[in-house]
């Protein structure tokens, strides 16, 4: 896949440091600090993909955000990213020019959200001249859980609509299970195999309600309209640009779409 789940799950999980509070100074192991200061960075992390606008400053020195804002939205990203991230790059104190990188959220999602954030990230990047990666929403709803090296599997789960969901499975220790993918409910119901799991994402709450009788009830239901912006900055500090590209991750294709029969005619129409 486009974006290097695996990767960097089975990077950070080398090394959690159990569980701790994002504002708390800590040095999560997946985070490639040493001894000549090269793994210390500023990032610029961005979220747009789901019914969030978000963005906040990470300072792998300080352990924590070093700055942040987030605006509860289903739409309206456009107009609000750019002056939020104003704000949040203002408060942090930080200049563009100080960023180590930016990271930015590429889905699943909402088409037109994500693409907000993806244009935004990609801008000041070339602007500032920075390095910019992505990280998957299922991810970073994901990332928290497993920090705390929990032993019940964890399954992120966004709603796809039309009684479909995004998801993905991984173990308590961020072990692949079940790759990201599209299905729907009732197809994804047959991670109950992996035992009670933790459910976290903006469908948590759907699966739960579908889960079937049989089954290991889930261990915990946590419905979050949108990943915390912090474990998007963490994630953006653990993945490499070369194998973390900036770029949309769809699981299928947009709801909107050009009419077939728009297609043939555009195809049919003599050139002027």
């Amino acid at each position: 896949m486009g974006n290097s789940e695996d990767t960097y799950f089975n990077t950070y999980t080398a090394g959690r440091q159990g569980s701790r509070s994002t504002t708390e100074k800590f040095y999560p192991e997946w985070v490639p600090l040493n001894d000549d200061k090269t793994g210390i960075m500023l990032i610029l992390a961005i979220d747009t993909a789901l019914d969030a606008c978000a963005a906040g400053v990470l300072d792998t020195e300080a352990g924590r955000l070093i700055a942040m804002e987030s605006q509860a939205m289903k739409r309206g990203h456009a107009e609000a990213l750019m002056p939020l991230i104003g704000r949040v790059m203002k408060d942090s104190g930080v200049a563009f020019a100080s960023l180590d990188r930016i990271a930015v959220t590429t889905g699943p999602g909402s088409f037109t959200g994500l693409r907000v954030g993806l244009s935004a990230a990609r801008g000041i990047a070339l602007a500032a001249n920075k390095p910019v990666v992505g990280v998957t929403t299922l991810s970073a709803y994901a990332a928290p859980v497993v920090s705390e090296n929990a032993e019940h599997p964890v399954i992120s789960a966004i709603d796809a609509r039309h009684d479909h969901i995004y998801f993905q499975v991984v173990s308590g220790s961020g072990g692949s299970l079940i790759r990201p993918r599209v299905a729907p409910i009732e197809e994804a119901l047959g991670a109950s195999q992996f035992g009670a799991p933790h459910l976290v994402g903006n469908a948590a709450r759907i699966l739960s309600q579908r889960w079937p009788s049989q089954a290991p009830p889930p261990f915990e239901v946590d419905e979050q309209p949108a990943p915390d912006i912090a474990w998007v900055a963490w994630l953006g500090a653990a993945v490499s640009p070369t194998t973390a590209p900036p770029r949309p991750f769809y699981l299928r294709a947009p709801d909107a779409k050009i009419p077939k029969d728009a297609l043939q005619a555009a195809a049919q129409r003599p050139p002027s």
